[in-house]
């Protein structure tokens, strides 16, 4: 079984288990105690925080442990929009944050804030003039990812933190996909991480507030980790997070140029051997371990299970592996396919014959499931065909509004229209997607008595 899944959660490093084999001995005492236990506990929780505060690139005095990535988030997000309360009410985030993030805004508007979601071009990127543009006057915080969790997308976070800075907006980075592999870069404010995403415990996370940044911690006052995480501190799981995280450093250089070239074979390879595949997110500013790639006419939760069955284990932001049948966000935002997706995250250590195995088995996992579902194959043009037609899809989930467009495109002339009758709401990506990836032109979107009827134009 090939475990390619680490963006989700990184199996347990080695270094990882040592110390936290090594630290439930002398970990278990209360590190606000002044015995010799007590001692030997705050010595543990001392070093990983230096340690910790090394890898990020900051004062160990600026950096306390969560209970995960998501709380980090969430006690940043309020701790610094409180802060600023005199400034204004305004937040600032990118279309394509973790979703974390995009709760706290929620609440945040909810509670009689501002949103401003700064949108991302079709690699998944800001540009730094737009995102600058999103700044205001009473802009309270700024948000951005340093990597993206589900294509790789690295963001040009130092270029950001710099316009923030001209600006006195402090911006949050959420470094939980990039920290393993190396600092982020630039003058940010806030920063925040999750160990299980580079091989360390589940339940810790990090939070960084830099000095001279103003932080009002929301919620009953706790005396541990400066007042801005609650609970009594988990020192065997933070001990070894910090010892999985300098760890994971200590090669990254080396893994991560090796694992590029591993993510780079499967980029381009894929669409080779696959038909109709999109590979998405920026070829070149992205994660080394993380790849893409969505196919049309293909059933996302039927594929991931063949390719589990096959041995593979992978994740997909397509709407229909989720229970809310919506497509992911960051799919939608970024304006691609969001059917039949499949990511693809290498481990640490994987080797090249197991990234090929995934590639001999791809092809005939995605035919089957296309086969199964009746996709569509070349058509002959039309001639002395109507000039327009209507498929109604109402009621069909992903991908079959595709499909249906797909099998009778070849039926209306050059010029002619097909109207696709649709209520599934990953139809309004992945329609105007698959026109771009097959060169038609999608005509738009228009009121329908059920759903919406999306129409496309055949030009060839």
């Amino acid at each position: 079984m090939s475990y390619f899944d680490v963006a989700s959660s990184a199996p347990l490093h080695p270094v990882a288990r040592q110390a936290l084999q090594a630290s439930l001995d002398e970990g278990w005492a209360d590190p606000a105690r002044l015995y010799r236990e007590g001692r030997r506990a705050r010595m543990l929780l001392d070093a990983a925080r230096e340690a910790a505060a090394e890898a990020v690139g900051c004062r160990p005095d600026e950096l306390v442990f969560t209970s995960s990535g998501t709380r980090a988030l969430h006690t940043a997000v309020a701790g610094a929009l409180a802060g600023r309360r005199r400034v204004g009410r305004h937040l600032v985030v990118s279309a394509v944050e973790h979703s974390a993030v995009l709760h706290a805004a929620e609440v945040h508007a909810a509670a009689g804030g501002e949103v401003t979601e700064v949108p991302v071009a079709r690699s998944g990127a800001v540009a730094v003039d737009t995102y600058s543009a999103a700044l205001r006057a009473d802009t309270a915080l700024a948000c951005l990812q340093s990597a993206n969790h589900e294509v790789g997308t690295e963001q040009p976070v130092a270029e950001v933190a710099e316009v923030c800075g001209a600006a006195g907006v402090p911006l949050l980075v959420d470094a939980a996909q990039s920290l393993g592999w190396g600092p982020v870069a630039g003058g940010w404010s806030l920063l925040t991480a999750s160990a299980h995403k580079w091989g360390g415990p589940a339940g810790v996370g990090l939070l960084a507030v830099r000095k001279g940044v103003r932080f009002a911690p929301q919620g009953p006052a706790d005396e541990r980790e400066s007042g801005r995480a609650a609970g009594f501190e988990n020192i065997p799981a933070i001990v070894a997070a910090a010892a999985a995280l300098r760890a994971v450093r200590a090669e990254a250089a080396a893994e991560g140029a090796r694992l590029r070239e591993l993510t780079e074979r499967i980029r381009v390879r894929v669409p080779g051997l696959v038909p109709d595949v999109e590979v998405v997110g920026d070829p070149v500013r992205r994660l080394p371990h993380l790849v893409t790639f969505s196919c049309l006419y293909v059933d996302g939760e039927t594929l991931l299970h063949e390719l589990d069955r096959a041995g593979f284990s992978v994740s997909s932001g397509s709407s229909c592996t989720s229970s809310t049948l919506t497509p992911s966000h960051v799919l939608k935002a970024m304006g691609v396919l969001s059917e039949g997706n499949v990511r693809v995250s290498l481990p640490l250590g994987v080797t090249g014959a197991e990234v090929d195995r995934f590639l001999g088995v791809l092809p005939g996992v995605v035919a089957s499931v296309r086969e199964r579902l009746g996709a569509p194959v070349t058509r002959p043009d039309a001639s002395g065909s109507p000039s327009s037609l209507v498929v109604d899809a109402l009621g069909r989930r992903c991908p079959v509004p595709v499909i249906e467009l797909a099998k009778v495109i070849g039926d209306v002339p050059v010029g002619g229209t097909v109207t696709v009758l649709a209520d599934d709401e990953a139809a309004r990506l992945d329609i105007p997607a698959w026109c771009e990836m097959r060169g038609q032109e999608y005509v738009g979107e228009q009121p329908a008595p059920v759903g919406a009827a999306y129409v496309v134009r055949r030009t060839h």
